[in-house]
């Protein structure tokens, strides 16, 4: 019964799949591949170093999402994308234009807007709303909480704006509300 239902949710996941789309996708790099890095993955995607437009989940050493992804992505080494809602865990997680979700590894950077929770050594946003938790914290314009060693954030002034906002720069701890 077990394999009857799980070959009908594979059956209409892959039935479901538009032009472009895939369930699959396994790559050594983006251009060895199995499936060109242009088409969409909705499903698993398996890599040594994959880079796909996608809404599944990503295992592999360098994992790239390309577009708007969500899902899961896990790597050994690095995992990078333009836009991302989910999960993203490795060593090093950079995102370009916005991210939804949570970066967990020893780097964590984004270039644009990011909404959620950032844990790390070193975490690094320029628009960041939520919870930083690390080392060395710093965010460019932050709405949230830093937790950290050493915490700092760009818009605030030095205890000008009490309680709302603490320091540009301090210990321990750093808000911006």
């Amino acid at each position: 019964m077990k394999k009857l239902i799980l070959l009908s949710s594979l059956v209409l996941c892959v039935t479901g799949l538009r032009a472009g789309e895939s369930a699959f996708q396994a790559s050594l790099t983006p251009d060895i591949a199995v499936q060109s890095k242009d088409t969409q993955i909705n499903g698993l995607c398996l890599s040594v170093w994959g880079e796909n437009p996608q809404h599944a989940l990503a295992l592999g050493f360098v994992n790239g999402s390309t577009g708007d992804s969500k899902g899961f992505t896990w790597s050994f080494i690095a995992n990078y994308a333009d836009s991302y809602t989910g999960v993203s865990w490795g060593l090093v997680n950079i995102s370009h234009k916005k991210f939804v979700g949570w970066q967990g590894g020893v780097v964590n950077y984004s270039e644009g807007y990011f909404m959620g929770f950032q844990d790390g050594w070193i975490n690094v946003s320029q628009e960041f709303h939520g919870l930083q938790w690390g080392l060395f914290n710093y965010a460019e314009n932050l709405r949230g909480v830093q937790i950290g060693f050493i915490n700092i954030a760009r818009n605030n002034t030095w205890f000008k704006e009490m309680p709302d906002k603490l320091a540009t720069g301090f210990p321990i701890v750093n808000w911006s509300f």
